[in-house]
């Protein structure tokens, strides 16, 4: 069984449909990338899931329960909204006990977590004090506290720096080989083609795509740049051999239809001098913009 399950999902404030009869599902062991223009229901989906807004119709579960169903939920799923909730006067340690009491989990791994999120030296400071990466920080280290298998993260990356960033992509990839699910909403395109295995791409409130990564990215195909000052000549010497070519520069050609060999050979049996050539494949932002324009989003 899957463990996030989205079915015909769908949410309506007055006139204005944000969720559109959703379907999708999050496996277990994997990293599902939520990704959607500004406006597209993304948080919105990820507050019916965690039970926070009442969906209009639809259902979405963990491992077949509602997560208001669940019997131990701060066990079971770990979720990160937003990095806000936090006594400005309370330090992080505290605000992870208050949490650990309310949950019935063990003191001792309030500082488990914290050394996890790299805030051990921070956690007697007044959270009021901390950063936003920090608050970030301190709100994975809530998610973490119970142990969770599933986690339910948006935008965690948000106010990390680049160091951050990279320490956050390595924490998710080692949750996940621990056989963890994780569903993340992020706007960092680049950080997630380096992160997730799936991805799951909504517009203006209903799906788009679901597949892995590599699929998706594979879907768009991928042409070879060209530069040469003879690109009216490799041109033609290409048009015979299959290939689309489109000039984008005075010295410059994208070539569509065939790979870097066949461009090679094109280029030698013309006698064509040629500054620079390279494969460009098709990447998560590239896909995701195709996917989710006015044309191509659902209407």
């Amino acid at each position: 069984m899957p463990a996030i399950t989205v079915e015909r999902l769908s949410k309506r404030f007055g006139a204005v449909t944000a969720v559109d009869d959703l379907s999708f599902e999050v496996g277990e062991g994997a990293i599902t990338g939520f990704l959607g223009p500004n406006g597209a229901g993304k948080t919105t989906t990820l507050r019916m899931l965690l039970g926070l807004v009442s969906p209009t119709s639809g259902t979405a579960t963990f491992g077949g329960r509602p997560y208001r169903k669940l019997p131990e939920p701060s066990r079971e799923v770990g979720a990160l909204l937003e990095a806000s909730g936090f006594h400005p006067g309370r330090s992080a340690r505290n605000h992870l006990r208050v949490l650990a009491a309310a949950g019935g989990i063990p003191a001792a791994r309030v500082d488990e977590v914290l050394g996890l999120v790299g805030l051990s030296e921070s956690a007697s400071r007044r959270v009021g004090g901390y950063s936003l990466g920090m608050r970030q920080r301190l709100g994975l280290a809530a998610a973490l506290l119970g142990d969770p298998r599933v986690l339910v993260l948006d935008e965690p990356a948000n106010g990390l720096d680049p160091e951050g960033v990279h320490w956050l992509r390595t924490l998710l990839r080692h949750l996940a080989a621990e056989g963890r699910s994780v569903l993340v909403s992020s706007h960092v395109l680049a950080e997630m083609a380096q992160t997730v295995d799936h991805v799951v791409i909504i517009a203006r409130g209903r799906l788009v795509a679901q597949s892995s990564l590599a699929e998706l990215t594979a879907g768009s195909g991928r042409q070879v740049r060209v530069r040469t000052p003879q690109a009216e000549a490799l041109r033609a010497a290409l048009a015979v051999r299959g290939a689309t070519v489109e000039l984008a520069g005075p010295e410059e050609l994208l070539v569509t239809g065939v790979g870097t060999e066949v461009v090679g050979r094109a280029v030698a049996d013309a006698g064509i001098v040629v500054y620079e050539m390279r494969l460009e494949r098709s990447d998560l932002e590239a896909a995701f913009l195709e996917l989710t324009t006015t044309e191509g989003a659902p209407s």
